[in-house]
């Protein structure tokens, strides 16, 4: 089965999502040893969105707010800035403690000093996220999309979430919307639902058209059995995940490109980084290469972003997984967890090992 547009649509890409803020230390110090912190609206499904988004593609966000909450109007405002529609909810915050946007805390981290990050999501607004809040008709019927990019994130987030990311699944397959899956297993949001959230996962599995794991998140997610893991040579590891692959397309046999990133870390801010692609029974590989490293929180977003644009774009094959890999190592360049492209030539350099002066 190969990839086909919908040609008819209002937005290009599309995605549900929990917004919330990240607050990292200035100079890359540790939290604990600083007062001095910047703070920057953040998601996991926003920051593969901004590859598109800056790159001139219209984009929007399906995502719920806290009313009358200053940090949703810097979140607002922060998705304007980033060239993105948004629709959803305003939910009353009901009290000192009631619901608000999660919380990121996370240092950079600093040569052999690696990131920590500490999630605090009690309360957290998007766990609300729920289908009779959206014309999910209107969206992906009369508008038209023509991706639609679902996070493990925000459908393990909630019961409510899950449905939602499922139904937002269904609508986009009858609606001829092609579906991207990033797995993302998490184990403090499975805990206790793994068969509830097995079933979703595998419906939305079936329904998609490109998927995003590497061999734990399909072995967790999907129930497909791996094969052994490759030894410390990472060219083991890349026939071990290639024969996961071979086995997750056997029983998800409507989905037509898996995707992953390959990293191994030298120090915080020297990684190898590498990906593989897998379209239409055709391998493409992008050799591990050593990067350079400001924060890497997004990297693999910045992936994701890259795989996505060059699908809309309708570039060869051979060229995703080269724009993709590009926008990943791009992402690692900004404090942001998000890329912020000017233009695709920027992207393009990287690809080439080209950072000579642009003038």
């Amino acid at each position: 089965m190969s990839i086909q547009l919908k040609k008819e649509y209002k937005y290009s890409l599309v995605v549900p999502t929990s917004m919330g803020v990240r607050i990292t230390p200035v100079n890359g110090l540790p939290v604990y040893s600083t007062k001095m912190f910047e703070m920057q609206a953040t998601s996991a499904e926003t920051n593969v969105a901004s590859i598109s988004s800056y790159l001139g593609l219209p984009v929007k966000v399906l995502t719920t707010f806290v009313k009358d909450s200053p940090i949703a109007q810097f979140i607002k405002s922060d998705l304007r800035a980033r060239n993105m529609e948004y629709e959803g909810p305003e939910v009353p915050q009901g009290g000192p403690w009631g619901y608000r946007h999660q919380f990121n805390i996370a240092d950079s981290g600093f040569g052999l000093r690696g990131p920590r990050v500490q999630n605090d999501r009690a309360g957290e607004v998007g766990k609300t996220l729920n289908v009779k809040d959206f014309d999910l008709e209107r969206i992906f019927g009369k508008e038209g999309v023509q991706i639609v990019h679902l996070s493990g994130l925000i459908a393990a987030l909630s019961p409510d979430t899950g449905v939602f990311c499922l139904e937002i699944a269904r609508f986009a397959k009858k609606h001829g919307t092609l579906i991207s899956f990033d797995l993302n297993h998490r184990a403090t949001f499975w805990k206790g639902r793994e068969k509830e959230l097995r079933e979703v996962f595998r419906e939305i599995a079936s329904l998609s058209d490109i998927l995003i794991g590497n061999e734990e998140d399909y072995q967790l997610c999907l129930g497909v059995e791996g094969p052994e893991a490759g030894g410390e040579n990472i060219e083991d590891s890349m026939e071990a995940f290639k024969g996961m692959i071979l086995n997750v397309k056997k029983s998800f046999p409507n989905v037509s490109v898996f995707a992953n990133t390959l990293r191994e870390v030298i120090s915080t801010n020297e990684h190898l980084w590498g990906a593989i692609v897998y379209e239409n029974d055709n391998w493409h590989v992008a050799p591990l290469r050593t990067i350079k490293v400001m924060d890497r929180i997004g990297g693999g977003d910045g992936f994701v972003g890259g795989l996505l644009y060059s699908i809309l774009k309708g570039m060869e094959p051979e060229k995703w997984i080269q724009f993709a890999w590009a926008s990943g190592a791009l992402a690692t360049t900004f404090l942001t967890d998000y890329a912020q492209p000017a233009d695709e030539d920027m992207i393009w350099s990287i690809w080439e090992g080209n950072a000579r002066v642009k003038r």
